[in-house]
C-alpha cells in the first residue's frame, strides 16, 4: 500500500488543493462560490441573512469557523443528514471543473487521502484525523472524487 498523503493548509503544496479553503470558484446549484468551502456551507443556514452573512465572511478560515458555530435553530432541517451527500457533490464539482487541480488529486494514485487538522475538536475529529484520531471523511470523500471522476463529465449541478 502506497504511504498515507496528508494535507491542511491551502497553501500548502502540492496538496493544499485538496483542501476545501483553497481558493478556487467552485459552480454550484446555479452559483459561483469563491471555495468549495462556500458552495459547502451555503446549503447549512436556515435563513437566507444568515447563508449571506456567512458568504460575506472576509476568508474561507472565518466562514467555516461562523458555520461550525452557528446555534441549532439557525442550521437547515436536515442538514446533518444531507451533509456528507452535499460535500460529496461539492468535491465532484471543484474537480470537475479544474482540470489542474484534479491532476493533482489523480497525481496520489492510490495513496490514502488523511486531511490532518491542527484542531482536536469535533468538527476536526469528523472530517479530519488530528493528533489524537478521528474519522477523516472529507479524505474519505476525495478518495471517492479520485476513484470516480476521471470517467465522469461532472458538471456541479
Amino acid at each position: 500500500m502506497t504511504d498515507e498523503i496528508t494535507f491542511y493548509r491551502a497553501s500548502e503544496r502540492p496538496y493544499g488543493v485538496l483542501s476545501n479553503l483553497y481558493r478556487c470558484t467552485v459552480q454550484f446549484e446555479g452559483r459561483e462560490f469563491p471555495t468549495a468551502e462556500h458552495a459547502y456551507q451555503y446549503g447549512k443556514p436556515r435563513k437566507d441573512a444568515v447563508r449571506e452573512w456567512l458568504m460575506a465572511a472576509p476568508s474561507p478560515s472565518l466562514l467555516a469557523m461562523a458555520a461550525h458555530g452557528l446555534y441549532h435553530w439557525d442550521i437547515a432541517p436536515g442538514w446533518s443528514r444531507g451533509k456528507l451527500a452535499r460535500m460529496e457533490r461539492v468535491l465532484f464539482a471543484k474537480f470537475g471543473q479544474h482540470t489542474d487541480l484534479l491532476a493533482v488529486l489523480l497525481s496520489t494514485g492510490d495513496a490514502p487521502l488523511v486531511e490532518v487538522p491542527r484542531s482536536t475538536d469535533t468538527s476536526a475529529r469528523f472530517w479530519g484525523r488530528p493528533a489524537g484520531g478521528g474519522k477523516n471523511t472529507l479524505g474519505v470523500l476525495l478518495m471517492r472524487v479520485r476513484e470516480s471522476l476521471p470517467g465522469q463529465g461532472v458538471d456541479g449541478g
